[in-house]
């Protein structure tokens, strides 16, 4: 009997122990979360951020438009109820009621964008790197065109020509950033489509499209969320510099880097209403940076452990596998 066996109650078979496959599973997500304090705080940040987008405007109905002269540039302040905390600008409309109006704004421009160029690069990606000869040659030189106009000044041009709106918005950054996961998808493939796992699957006559979705997908996608992650900031960084150099979101919509230039001639005698826009964006942008770092690491099976270790190690051990931690 080994040790893992243990006698049964009346003594006629051993039973196994279940501690050794309980301490073999692998630690579950929110353990691995709560390990890491800053991704932990970055994750609470961005649920927070999303909750208030999307549940927001049932709350504040109408106050991100309502004027008050009467209240116009009134600083933060306890005493004008809970839509006076954060205080108000030029118009007397709450900053607070906007705020929540414009990440419901900025979120529907950024999210939308970066899912679009996310499935349409990410496949043409897989499916350019898995066949390779001139489909490869092809999607890549389409990459390289695109990427050789930067897209800021893509979305200025396009705008400026066209009328400013948030679809428009949306098409432009989605097409500007296809080239971003077309390449990194595609260099998944081609290293994937020569293992051994993936010439099995073919000389069994697996289909092309079966392959790439049921074995290289589920490997690529780690790396293409993460990619995502990252590409959510940047893709919301240029929105809101597109709102604040008035081609962006137009009035009476509202977005936070339109808040930020509507702002800006006050900022010396109304911080407020330039100021806590921006830090809403600051904060949100890096809790996403630092969300995709915790993500790259904790999808990586030969990094994972790295967020298994105690804080105080994992500076000095950072590089060890923790078999050969003393």
């Amino acid at each position: 009997m080994t040790e893992a066996e243990s006698p049964a109650a009346d003594g006629t078979a051993p039973v196994k122990d279940a501690a050794p496959a309980a301490r073999n599973r692998p630690p579950s997500w929110w353990l691995l979360l709560g390990r890491d304090r800053a991704a932990a705080v970055g994750a609470v940040i961005l649920t927070a951020v999303v909750l208030v987008a999307l549940f927001g405007r049932l709350f504040i109905g109408d106050r991100a438009q309502r004027q008050d002269l009467d209240a116009s540039l009134r600083p933060p302040s306890l005493g004008d109820g809970v839509y006076g905390l954060l205080g108000t600008d030029v118009l007397g409309r709450s900053v607070l009621a906007r705020l929540i109006d414009a990440a419901a704004t900025t979120l529907s421009v950024a999210v939308p964008a970066v899912l679009f160029s996310l499935l349409i690069g990410s496949a043409l990606g897989l499916w350019a790197g898995y066949h390779g000869g001139r489909r490869e040659s092809v999607a890549m030189r389409v990459a390289d065109v695109i990427l050789s106009f930067p897209s800021l000044l893509i979305a200025v041009v396009v705008l400026y020509v066209f009328s400013p709106s948030a679809l428009n918005i949306v098409l432009i950054l989605a097409v500007a950033r296809i080239p971003v996961y077309l390449r990194t998808s595609r260099a998944e493939a081609a290293e994937l489509r020569s293992r051994l796992f993936v010439d099995a699957a073919r000389t069994f006559g697996t289909p092309s499209r079966h392959i790439i979705y049921r074995h290289i997908l589920p490997i690529a996608l780690p790396t293409l969320l993460t990619v995502a992650t990252l590409d959510f900031c940047f893709v919301m960084l240029t929105e809101s510099s597109l709102s604040f150099l008035g081609i962006g979101i137009q009035p009476p919509d509202v977005s936070w880097g339109l808040m930020v230039a509507q702002g800006r001639q006050y900022l010396q005698t109304a911080w407020w209403i330039t100021v806590l826009p921006g830090l809403a964006i600051v904060l949100t942008t890096v809790s996403a940076t630092v969300l995709a770092a915790w993500a790259r690491i904790a999808t990586d099976p030969a990094q994972r452990w790295r967020l298994t270790l105690p804080r105080k190690r994992r500076g000095a051990s950072a590089a060890v596998p923790p078999e050969m931690i003393p």
